[in-house]
């Protein structure tokens, strides 16, 4: 196995993952890729299906070759797109650490949303998201500060390593 890790961050829209994904790709200075990033300038063609995904999982590939830390934010939510970022990894004898990040607190999750313009509560609450199968690191974010968030990712990786 290579030294490069793929740090894939799941979950729901607001909960905190791009922020928290984001901090901690600056620590690690990892290649930081954001589906949304990816995606946004083709929404205007139409549907894209899984365009930003597969664009997203080949940069990372690239990136793990060349031994690179790489952190991915993406919803993540259905098995198929979770199993992809774990082939990538795979293919590149790299680790992967997979994160699902939560906000339970359902006040705070709606306040997240109606604090930004781009995505309603009902889009959120409504969204598919299928549950998880296999083990993953849970990173809960209701009341906590972004500092913490990040700690606890990084303790949780440096788990991983350790059992590697």
């Amino acid at each position: 196995m290579n030294d490069a890790l793929l740090i894939v961050f799941s979950g729901l829209p607001l909960t905190g993952k791009t922020t928290i994904a984001r901090k901690l790709a600056a620590q690690l200075h990892a290649a930081f890729l954001r589906i949304d990033s990816l995606e946004n300038p083709f929404l205007k063609l139409g549907d894209i299906e899984d365009l930003g995904y597969r664009a997203a999982q080949a940069v990372a590939e690239d990136n793990l070759r060349l031994g690179n830390t790489v952190v991915a934010d993406c919803v993540n939510p259905l098995a198929m797109s979770r199993d992809g970022w774990r082939a990538v990894a795979q293919r590149c004898n790299a680790g992967i650490a997979e994160i699902e990040v939560r906000c339970s607190d359902c006040d705070e999750h709606r306040r997240r949303a109606e604090e930004r313009a781009d995505l309603s509560w009902t889009e959120i609450a409504s969204r598919t998201y299928e549950p998880w199968h296999r083990e993953h690191i849970v990173i809960e974010t209701a009341g906590r500060t972004v500092d913490d968030a990040v700690a606890e990712v990084r303790g949780a990786i440096s788990d991983l390593l350790t059992h590697r």
